[in-house]
């Protein structure tokens, strides 16, 4: 995207943030959004904002108005977003792409008019194309296809990084993006209906160790790569970004490592106590072969990952059988 660094009007040098200042989390209660508020109140912000979807539709652009007009918030991140696995981007691609227009639309017009002094829009490693060259730097964006089984949700993330994009140019505000990886940890979903791969996987194997079930069925052939990042690492990646990167182009966030999804499923297995077999649906999707970003950018901002795969997934796995009972289901 280097024409929008050609263009990009923004003049200033990043900083601390003002632990005092308004910070306004969208999202606060999602995977993402509740790392980085715990990420905040570790760091000593005070004056920490939410919402929940009850409190605040996102989609009712009047009610969004009238929050940023009440709050008038400093600092902004937009974690808030419509998400789900393979199936439920397949199944329902209207309501992924209006969905997550709306929100992002209402919520960067908003922070737009009252003043919001720098913002942080967090998108997805969907937004690549689905060929891109491994790994994927933060210049494939818009070189080619998308992966079809998410393609809405992909769209309207990039229309988030344009809107970013056109903010800094027209109005020189000093906002930017990040696109995580894949993320797991504390907070996840594990709906069978709406989880990503890791926590499907989760629960699955952790159901099969309970009911002691011979073998566990997952979709596709296994082979596919991903990364994945503790959402700790991104909760502490998005408050560095902020205090230390400015410019129009996203950044990846991720560990610059993946996995196949053989792999993963054999270490879930493993840390959950599963010993049966486990069999592969070949006939249902694969999605992507490989999503692996390229990190570069982002250690060069002074930033790397510390949680390690097996220690993170142990984590993961005793924060979900400590909350089972009270999860989505």
């Amino acid at each position: 995207m280097t024409d929008s660094d050609d263009r990009d009007h923004v003049d200033f040098v990043p900083g601390p943030l003002d632990r005092s200042g308004t910070f306004y989390v969208a999202g606060h209660r999602g995977l993402v959004g509740s790392a980085i508020w715990r990420r905040l109140q570790s760091e000593g912000f005070t004056d920490l904002v939410g919402r929940t979807s009850a409190e605040l539709d996102l989609k009712d652009r009047d009610a969004v108005f009238a929050f940023f007009a009440e709050v008038k918030p400093r600092y902004v991140v937009l974690a808030a977003a419509k998400v789900g696995g393979i199936l439920a981007n397949n199944t329902y691609p209207v309501d992924f792409l209006s969905d997550n227009l709306r929100i992002q639309v209402n919520v960067l017009d908003a922070a737009l008019k009252y003043g919001v002094e720098r913002l942080l829009f967090l998108g997805s490693s969907c937004i690549y194309p689905r060929l891109a060259p491994q790994p994927i730097r933060e210049d494939s964006l818009l070189t080619g296809y998308l992966e079809p089984t998410n393609d809405a949700y992909a769209i309207a993330k990039i229309a988030g990084i344009l809107q970013i994009q056109a903010v800094r140019r027209q109005f020189g505000l000093p906002w930017i993006s990040a696109m995580p990886t894949n993320l797991y940890g504390p907070g996840d979903n594990f709906s069978p209906a709406g989880s990503h791969v890791l926590p499907a996987l989760i629960r699955r194997y952790d159901d099969a160790a309970k009911s002691g079930a011979a073998s566990v069925t997952n979709w596709g052939t296994g082979t596919p790569r991903r990364e994945f990042l503790h959402v700790d690492d991104m909760a502490e990646a998005c408050l560095h970004l902020m205090e230390h990167y400015d410019g129009p182009e996203q950044v990846n966030v991720g560990t610059g490592r993946d996995v196949t999804i053989k792999e993963i499923a054999e270490t879930i297995a493993q840390v959950v106590g599963y010993t049966g077999t486990t069999e592969w649906d070949t006939g249902k999707p694969d999605g992507t072969p490989q999503k692996l970003l390229d990190v570069s950018k982002l250690a060069n901002v002074g930033w790397n990952a510390r949680i390690d795969l097996e220690a993170g997934l142990r984590s993961t796995v005793d924060w979900y059988r400590e909350h089972s009972d009270t999860l989505r289901q």
